[in-house]
């Protein structure tokens, strides 16, 4: 008496499951990329502004350098070359 009505059930909750699994599954990946996308953009605009960071560093180091030689050299005083804070294993 409840055999085919218990078959039906069955199904029904066994096609419902799936469904959920499916869902959740289509869910994580598309939460997931968008956030993968973002964080790989947000770390290249840091590296970029990292690189410009010491770029201008650099500039304002090499500017500092210029007027404390020139300053040395008004005051009579030998003006030494600054120095490079890294190597440079080729040629510009």
């Amino acid at each position: 008496m409840f055999g085919p009505f218990l078959a039906k059930a069955a199904s029904t909750v066994v096609t419902g499951v799936v469904g959920v699994a499916a869902y959740n599954g289509v869910k994580g990946l598309v939460e997931r990329a968008p956030l993968r996308d973002a964080a790989v953009g947000v770390t290249s605009l840091s590296i970029k502004g990292m690189r410009k960071a010491e770029q201008r560093a650099e500039s304002a180091r090499l500017a500092a350098a210029d007027i404390i030689a020139e300053a040395k050299e008004k005051n009579g005083e030998q003006a030494t070359p600054p120095v490079q804070s890294a190597p440079h294993d080729h040629d510009h």
